[in-house]
């Protein structure tokens, strides 16, 4: 049994675009207070998506002893500040200022759990350089983005609208979508889990 630890749909569209049978159980953890936590502690943007990775994935395995739980996270750092994902479209556009015209990073992590114990983990690092953004431009794309951007960390779906936003792209794509994809499938299929099973 495979269970991914997370609500986000950009993961769960990714796992069921590669053919994984699995079903969806969020964890429970109080993001924010972690990260109010570790930032306190001066941890780095991917100390802060490892923990969180870990904790949703071992979280849901405790509950679910005999399954392969899959938890995930992605952190956005630009210029020493992290960003959280914009709880509103005003934040979001708030957001998006503060990132027009910089390189930021992003760090994802996946860790996969069984019985409460981690068994496997993988932290990946891209750089996005986003074009600055007049105020006509911004106006235009979340009209069109809608709601949408606040399921997202950076506030945009590089697989969407949010390509119009850059201007250079450095990394792996599935990590930029929140899951590092292609080593999370080379470890399912070490432990049988695959196409092979789907066949």
């Amino acid at each position: 049994m495979l269970i991914l630890a997370s609500a986000s749909p950009s993961r769960r569209q990714m796992l069921q675009s590669a053919g994984l049978d699995f079903t969806v159980e969020t964890s429970g953890v109080d993001e924010d207070e972690v990260k109010l936590s570790l930032t306190a502690e001066k941890a780095t943007p991917q100390d802060i998506a490892e923990t969180l990775a870990e904790l949703k994935a071992k979280r849901v395995s405790m509950r679910r002893p005999q399954a392969m739980v899959i938890g995930a996270d992605t952190t956005l750092a630009c210029n020493g500040r992290l960003f959280d994902k914009p709880p509103t479209m005003a934040a979001a556009r708030t957001q998006l200022q503060a990132l027009a015209g910089q390189t930021h990073e992003l760090h994802s992590s996946v860790v996969v759990a069984r019985g409460g114990v981690r068994l496997w983990h993988f932290n990946e690092r891209a750089r996005l350089t986003m074009r600055p953004l007049p105020d006509s431009f911004l106006d235009a794309y979340l009209a069109r983005a809608g709601e949408a951007v606040t399921s997202s960390v950076g506030a945009y779906q590089l697989e969407g609208l949010g390509a119009h936003l850059f201007t250079k792209v450095e990394g792996d794509y599935f990590t930029i979508l929140g899951l590092p994809l292609l080593p999370l499938l080379s470890f399912l299929a070490g432990h049988g889990i695959g196409l092979e099973r789907v066949a």
